[in-house]
């Protein structure tokens, strides 16, 4: 038995931002980071607010991979105004930090550390979560995760809730014109990742397949054209829906051995986390090959690549993501960054150790031991096959 989690109200498309004027409350709490406020997106989600008579009390300092300090501040605050809607504002930083924040405003004899799908959370006694992306890639929007960086320890914290999906969604494909290209190819290929790791999961179901395969053949369509122009208002708007179908879709099944690797760089070297999964999706998906190639296989007849045999379907697969990196002017692998040899190899077996305790391991299609990372990464810092 699998019970399939989803936001419980979803407006997007153009002018949806606007539903926000007639929304009911007294106070909302936004979390959104400085970009976002410099941009005046802030500002105008506050001023449509304020139209219903909110309140609005405002962080616009979250740092990209929100951490434990910022959550806890935050909190306090919450605690002082009692908000009766938390909103995460912006790209999955603000999101995450918006749904932790929430947990402690409700809960503050727990910790952040104590978000987990076993841990009775008893929210929405007092506020309800919003989330409005201004990126099209995290996902967060639509998933009951949370990922907070515990800086400190240099560690990730892969947490999640059922209780943690959102009650309001908004994706107003407005928002995301103001992505740079750089931005749009990353957390597009975040998205990819998302999709396609959700396609080949051990926990995957009819449903979650049906948002997977859609994500997948919209982003291959879509982001390219609007890596090339950011003003391309269906290209926009397509991704926008894609990025939250693929969290969608990861949320009802999981992620993988990608994303255990991806957070294992990031929280050392500061890699953007869409970028680091992206690197190490093509390599994930030739080590998956032998248990799910009929899967990869599935997903190049959707995207109207063909093969003759479906042993050929991983690496097949995994090449027409090289290329689409490519096209996009992405670096595919660990190689093409300013990361020293030196460094890398004192950190080799750190990051091998922090990717084996991943939570994405558990529903990887095939279980991944520690030579197993270890020798993803050597080939993606080689780039040797």
């Amino acid at each position: 038995m699998w019970q399939f989690t989803s936001p419980r109200n979803i407006v997007f498309g153009e002018g949806a931002l606007e539903h926000l004027e007639g929304i009911d409350g007294k106070r909302a709490l936004i979390m959104a980071g400085p970009t976002i406020s410099k941009l005046g997106i802030v500002a105008r989600v506050t001023e449509m607010l304020q139209e219903s008579e909110m309140e609005v009390v405002i962080v616009d300092q979250v740092e990209p991979e929100p951490s434990i300090e910022t959550v806890k501040e935050a909190a306090k605050l919450a605690l002082e105004v009692e908000p009766d809607w938390i909103i995460g504002l912006g790209g999955g930083s603000n999101m995450d930090a918006a749904k932790a924040v929430w947990v402690l405003y409700e809960r503050p004899d727990l910790d952040v550390g104590d978000i987990s799908p076993l841990e009775e959370l008893g929210l929405r006694n007092k506020a309800r979560l919003m989330c409005i992306p201004t990126t099209s890639g995290s996902g967060s929007e639509a998933n009951w995760a949370t990922v907070i960086t515990d800086t400190e320890g240099r560690v990730k914290m892969e947490l999640a809730s059922k209780e943690l999906v959102p009650d309001l969604v908004i994706l107003d494909p407005s928002l995301v014109k103001s992505m740079p290209p750089s931005l749009t190819a990353n957390s597009g290929m975040d998205a990819l990742t998302h999709a396609i790791e959700a396609y080949a999961a051990g926990w995957r179901n009819d449903f979650s397949d049906a948002l997977a395969i859609k994500a997948i053949t919209t982003i291959f369509e879509y982001l390219p054209r609007a890596v090339e122009n950011g003003e391309d208002e269906e290209a926009r708007e397509k991704l926008q829906n894609a990025a939250t179908m693929a969290g969608w879709s990861f949320g009802n099944s999981h992620v993988g051995m990608a994303h255990a690797l991806g957070h294992a760089v990031g929280a050392i070297f500061g890699v953007d986390h869409g970028l680091a999964v992206a690197m190490f999706l093509p390599h994930v998906i030739r080590y998956n090959g032998e248990e799910v190639a009929h899967r990869y296989g599935e997903i190049l007849d959707a995207l109207d690549i063909g093969f003759e045999f479906e042993e050929d379907a991983p690496n097949l697969l995994a090449q027409a993501i090289v290329e689409l990196m490519m096209s996009l002017g992405m670096p595919c692998d660990l190689c093409d960054l300013d990361i020293e040899r030196d460094g890398f190899e004192a950190e080799l077996e750190n990051m091998v150790e922090r990717a084996l305790m991943s939570s994405s391991n558990l529903a990887n299609p095939r279980e991944a031991k520690s030579e197993d990372y270890r020798k993803v990464l050597v080939v993606s810092f080689e780039r040797v096959e």
